[in-house]
């Protein structure tokens, strides 16, 4: 397509190539949002606990529903869609924020053993 093309293009149809060029700035805007946020979880995998991490943060780091998290940790829900770190939930309890990191590593422990379970019996039942 010439330049003659574009232009000619853009005469008759200025709306519809409005429209498409809005249309393929969204599509690479959430393009661009998807290989950021593969490439970003990719390197973080099962990261270490710390004291700033959320549990939704944990969760999606681990492969685990972080409400499951909360449930069987004994952790508080997001207070009005403002996720605590586990650093705010030790100071709300009054405990070190390394009790609450133990906490939550055993659950991780206990929650991947269950999923590693469930995978083998699924596993099992398929070669049945």
């Amino acid at each position: 397509m010439t330049r003659a093309d574009l232009a000619l293009l853009w005469r008759r149809h200025r709306a519809a190539s409005v429209v498409f060029l809005l249309a393929s700035a969204v599509t690479l805007f959430f393009l661009a949002r998807i290989l950021v946020s593969a490439v970003y979880w990719a390197s973080h995998h099962e990261e270490p606990i710390a004291p700033w991490m959320t549990v939704g943060y944990i969760g999606h780091s681990w492969g685990i529903p972080p409400r499951e998290i909360d449930e069987r940790a004994g952790l508080p829900l997001p207070v009005e869609g403002h996720p605590l770190t586990l650093q705010e939930i030790a100071t709300a309890r009054g405990v070190p924020v390394s009790e609450i990191v133990v906490l939550v590593e055993k659950t991780l422990t206990e929650l991947e053993a269950e999923l590693e379970a469930e995978r083998k019996a699924g596993k099992d039942a398929a070669h049945d």
